[in-house]
């Protein structure tokens, strides 16, 4: 029983917010099932000497999007432009587009792994203040969800992670 409520409890340790972002989306059906587009995609961004702070992309793969330093938006899609150029005329690509201010804010704790049901707080917990999740990100250690929100809810989702999941879990705690 112990064991148990050490997994339960206490799961998620911290809240943080990264801001001065811009997510770049790379969209369209001609994606599915193609060799390479992600190695391309990134290899462009890689030559605008831009970093790759989150990265997400559906099963479907008929979009990957990923999230930039909000200064190098605009070299970093004029760089995957001009390396979908063919793909972006035979409409395999539909568009390359960006969504600026946006912000990553991520709950960690070494306890999240293998405890369900984090996620589920942690997307509650925003949907009570109406605030919309862009994109979504886990690693494998599972230690950590990222969560990509519009720059103007980056404190109301920190604050509701860190009241409804972080101090919830707190009071939660057995003595």
């Amino acid at each position: 029983i112990e064991r148990q409520a050490k997994e339960i409890h206490g799961t998620v340790k911290a809240v943080t917010a990264i801001k001065g972002l811009s997510m770049i989306t790379v969209e369209g059906r001609g994606m599915m099932g193609v060799p390479g587009i992600a190695a391309r995609t990134f290899g462009a961004v890689a030559s605008q000497g831009a970093s790759v702070l989150m990265i997400s992309q559906a099963s479907s793969e008929q979009s990957i999007c990923f999230i930039v330093p909000e200064n190098t938006a605009q070299p970093v899609m004029h760089a995957i432009e001009r390396e979908m150029a063919a793909e972006l005329t035979r409409q395999d690509i539909d568009r390359v587009w960006a969504l600026d201010n946006v912000v990553i804010v991520t709950a960690v704790g070494a306890g999240m792994r293998g405890t369900p049901g984090v996620a589920s707080r942690l997307f509650g917990a925003l949907a009570e203040e109406r605030i919309n999740i862009i994109a979504i990100a886990q690693g494998a250690s599972e230690c950590g969800v990222s969560v990509v929100v519009d720059g103007a809810d980056a404190g109301s989702a920190v604050r509701q992670i860190h009241d409804r999941v972080i101090m919830n879990n707190r009071q939660d705690k057995p003595a």
